[in-house]
This record gives C-alpha cells, structure tokens and sequence, in this order.
C-alpha cells in the first residue's frame, strides 16, 4: 500500500513520480510520429501509421490483473486496425498525461479530473468513450466520504485536525470533488486536515478500515462492492458520512494527432464494437456475462463528448487546486 503523508504545503513527489513513470511508459510505446524504418512497414510509414497502438491505463485498485481486465479491448482493437496494440499499467494519471504530451501512448484511459487536467493543458488528445452499465445510461459515479463504523467523526465539519485518506492528487473521486466538500463547509484540505495520498481507491478505503486514517475518500462502488466482493471489507466495516453529484464517468482518449483514419476507425470501434451485445455478436464472447470488460461494466463504452467534464472543470475553479493547473 503507498502512502505518501502531507500536512499544508503542495507535495513534489508528484512531478518526480510522473517522470519515472514516464520514462517507463515512453522505453517501449513508439510515439505518434514515429514511423518505423521496416521495409515490411514502408506502406504504414508512408500513411504516418504507428506500428504499435499503446493503450495505457492505472488501477483503480491494487491489481495485477489490469492487463486481463483490458485484454479482450486489445483483441478487438488489434482485429480491427490490424496493428498489435501495447498495454501499459501506468502508476499514476500523471505518468499517463505527460506520455500522452509526448506522444508515446496513443489510447489513455483516464480519470475526468486526469483528462481534463490533460486536455486543458495542452495534450492533443480527444475523449472516446466510458463506461457504462447500460446503452442509454448517462454515464456517472460519486466520491464518497468513509470513516469506521462506530466513529465519531459524523459530518466533513468533522474532518478538522484529522488524518484523512485521499487517493491521488490527480484523481477526480479521491480528491477533487473531496477537497470541494471540504471547502464548503470550511475546511482548507492543504491546511486543516492531515492529508494521507494511498495511491489507490482501494487503499484509501482499506487504511480507513485499518485505523491508518481517521476518514477517506474512495468512488462509490470501491466502497460498496468491489472490496467486499473481494472479502478485503465486510458489510458494515464503513460507514458512508457524505456522497458528492454525480461525477461523469471516467474516459478513453484518443491522440488526436494519430492519422484521422485511425482516429475515425479507433472512435467507430469504441462507439459500436466494445459493448457486450455486440462482442456477443461478434464471436469474441458465448454470452454477455462471459465478456471481460474492465471495471466490471455491465454493458462496455458509450460515447462521451468533451462538455461532460465541465463540471470538473468547475469544481476546478471552486478548489483552485494546485492539480488543476499540473
């Protein structure tokens, strides 16, 4: 479990974190513009197409089973574009942004705090789509606030003087929307609390549970399900004290500056071939409950469009987060 300790001033392990993992990111995707100098692959260069497709994505949860949660996403991908496509577990939505910024992951899947944060800064990148658990569902989860039960901290007014768990200061349920809560009802997060960054929802909630942290934050279903389908939490382990709106969901970017017919194949695939009933239809699964889709989506992706995430981009201007502006 990481567990990085802050108390009011801006940590810096941030940036430093992003340029290691960077550097593991970037030693094995080729970059947007990189064409490969294969004869074999003269007619892919000459159309300024990748040889390899780098999707990256980080755990939403301590898992060394990410790869698999992505890996029917990869074969659908590869059938269609006929180009192999490189799966990286990235540690943190930081090391993903500035691999994105440098060209090196072609496909990011991000957190909405992570992709507006990528957007707004530059990074020519493009949402796809998020998951959702049905064709027609708006695409959405919450933050919510997490003590042990039997505590007596009742209320975020609560949280002064505290240790608090958040997730990651580029995650959208375990900090951004948490530290806008905290605002609201007059608690500075840099300076009145104790801040504890686990580097995963599931960590933030199980140091809750440990007695590590007084309170945390973790996204709803980390809380509600996930843990205790796992058997690391029981029911009734934590207690929920507070929820947030609904947050847009988490999505798929796209490098914008890939060439546009790989960009309007990899959107067509995203929008009409990664959802259950079609990858039924397609051969790649017997039924729906046998297509392993990540984040357990009981349906696969939806389209999303950039104006969902102004919301985000609003809480940005509430918290004025140091984060907002990485």
């Amino acid at each position: 479990m990481r567990i990085t300790t802050r108390r009011s001033s801006r940590a810096l392990a941030l940036t430093a974190t992003a340029a290691a993992s960077l550097l593991v990111l970037t030693a094995c995707g080729s970059s947007a513009d990189d064409t490969g100098s294969s004869s074999s692959d003269s007619s892919a260069a000459a159309q300024g197409m990748p040889e390899t497709l780098v999707l990256a994505a980080i755990p939403s949860e301590d898992s060394s089973s990410l790869q698999q949660q992505f890996a029917l996403v990869q074969k659908v991908i590869e059938d269609e574009t006929g180009i192999p496509v490189e799966f990286q577990n990235a540690t943190d939505y930081a090391a993903v942004i500035e691999a994105q910024r440098a060209g090196k992951v072609h496909l990011g899947h991000y957190g909405p705090f992570s992709y507006v944060t990528a957007k707004d800064s530059g990074v020519p990148v493009e949402p796809l789509a998020a998951f959702a658990d049905s064709a027609d569902e708006k695409p959405g989860y919450k933050s919510y606030a997490i003590v042990p039960t039997g505590s007596d901290i009742r209320s975020l007014e609560d949280f002064r003087g505290k240790t608090v768990c958040f997730v990651d200061p580029t995650s959208t349920s375990g900090f951004l929307y948490p530290s806008a809560g905290l605002l609201e009802v007059g608690i500075d997060p840099q300076k009145d609390v104790t801040a504890i960054f686990a580097g995963g929802h599931d960590a933030s909630a199980l140091a809750v549970d440990s007695g590590q942290c007084d309170a945390g934050f973790a996204f709803d279903k980390m809380v509600t399900q996930t843990l205790i389908d796992k058997g690391d939490l029981a029911e009734g382990d934590l207690e929920v004290i507070w929820e947030s709106e609904t947050i847009a969901s988490s999505p798929t970017a796209v490098l914008s500056t890939l060439p546009g017919e790989l960009v309007d194949q990899l959107t067509d695939i995203f929008h009409t071939k990664l959802n259950r009933p079609a990858l039924v239809e397609a051969g790649y699964c017997a039924t729906e409950d046998e297509c392993a889709l990540p984040e357990g989506t009981e349906f696969g992706y939806i389209p999303v469009s950039d104006d969902i995430y102004d919301g985000v981009r609003k809480v940005c201007e509430i918290t004025r987060s140091p984060s907002c502006a990485s």
